[in-house]
This record gives C-alpha cells, structure tokens and sequence, in this order.
C-alpha cells in the first residue's frame, strides 16, 4: 500500500510539554523520572502511541469472523508512555515513585480501572 506507513516513517509527537492535554486526567511527565515516548509505527503499519487510534492498516478496520483475535494482542499494539492505562491513580502514582497501594489495582478478576478513562 503506498499510504502504509513505514516502520522507519517520521511520526507525529502528540505530547506537549511533558504531558498529553488532548486526554482527560493525562498523566504529568515533567516531574517523573520516566519520559515520554514517541509513538511508533508497529510490523503491520499502524501507528501506536498517536491518540487517534484509526491506522487503515489496523486489524480493528479490517475485522472479519476469519480474524484471530490474538493479532491484536502483546506489546507491539501498546505503548509504553500514551496508554490509557496511565490515566488511572495507581499508574500517576508510579510516575511519581510512589508504590500503588494494591488491592484495588489490582484485582484478580475485575477491571478496576473500568470507567477512568
């Protein structure tokens, strides 16, 4: 596909100053010892990491009954710094070295971040 992009292709940084403004409750890079990362383009051409979340080549755009879920799956579709797991207390609190208390974090079986986001 000639508008595929390219694994070595320039990509947009959506942060501004060390946080992301375009995200409700984004976490704050400036005071942490941990920096924020571009996004990046994965093996199959999408885009990580941009906020948009639409890359033509994604498997989401391309989802049929023949599509085995586990391509979606591993740290290749996530990134490290612009995840929306970053906005929950537990995660804001590690980017300023305070260790999560746990339990509700950490739940076996619920989701508890459901609905922070």
């Amino acid at each position: 596909m000639a508008d595929q992009p390219r694994r070595d292709q320039k990509v947009k940084d959506v942060a501004i100053d060390g946080t992301l403004p375009h995200q409700a409750s984004a976490p704050d890079y400036k005071q942490s010892n941990r920096r924020m990362q571009k996004p990046f383009v994965n093996e199959f051409g999408v885009v990580i990491g941009d906020s948009f979340y639409d890359s033509p080549q994604s498997p989401h755009n391309q989802w049929s009954t023949d599509t085995d879920p586990s391509v979606m799956a591993g740290d290749r579709w996530v990134h490290p710094t612009n995840d929306i797991g970053w906005n929950t207390t537990e995660n804001q609190e590690l980017l300023r070295d305070k260790p999560p208390q746990g339990v509700p974090f950490m739940h076996p079986t619920l989701d508890a971040s459901y609905g922070k986001d």
